[in-house]
């Protein structure tokens, strides 16, 4: 009998700050949580082998918070490639898959390949040049979804007379401990803004 498996691969920029393409739900979502959190394969600086695997996270004894969300995803093994120009790291490539183990040669090649042809392609993306998708999950589109979390860092910095890293730790904590998405904890806060 063959093992069901599932895949799933996200794109962000600038160490997850920007969550700009997906290719499922839970993607998404593992992306989300790292984000959130503040933790996970996708953070890490640490590009020594790419990809950065983690073959087995139940056993990987990292980032517990990021664990415990990627387990109710039923997420098992990530696999982290830098998405850069030579020393110049502008995000990841973050695979996901449901079963535990590391990738084949042949996987680890073809996903160094895809974020080659992605760093050309986030080079020569710019807003508003036509050549941007309609959403998520589009192939060739990049699809800003963080916009609001960085208008309401902004808003939190300004109230609270923080700097931005603080106010960003800040609508972290929010969100984590109301158990929400980030996107909604950041609109909470922005619908307190005048109209």
């Amino acid at each position: 009998m063959r093992t069901r498996w599932a895949w799933g691969v996200a794109v962000s920029l600038r160490w997850g700050a920007e969550l700009v393409w997906f290719s499922d739900e839970v993607s998404a979502r593992l992306e989300d949580a790292q984000f959130t959190l503040g933790q996970g394969p996708g953070l890490t600086g640490d590009f020594s082998e790419v990809p950065f695997q983690v073959e087995d996270l139940q056993t990987a004894g990292w980032w517990p918070q990021f664990v415990a969300e990627a387990a109710a995803l039923k997420g098992r093994a990530v696999f982290v490639w830098p998405v850069r120009s030579g020393a110049a790291r502008f995000g990841t490539l973050t695979g996901y898959r449901t079963t535990p183990g590391p990738l084949s040669g042949q996987q680890a090649a073809d996903g160094l390949r895809v974020a080659d042809a992605l760093t050309g392609r986030l080079l020569a993306w710019r807003p508003g040049s036509g050549n941007d998708g309609d959403g998520p999950g589009q192939a060739g589109a990049v699809d800003l979804h963080r916009v609001e979390v960085h208008q309401a860092t902004g808003v939190l910095s300004v109230r609270l007379g923080v700097p931005m890293d603080e106010a960003l730790v800040r609508l972290r904590a929010r969100a984590f401990a109301s158990g929400r998405p980030l996107t909604e904890a950041a609109r909470d806060v922005l619908s307190d803004l005048p109209p």
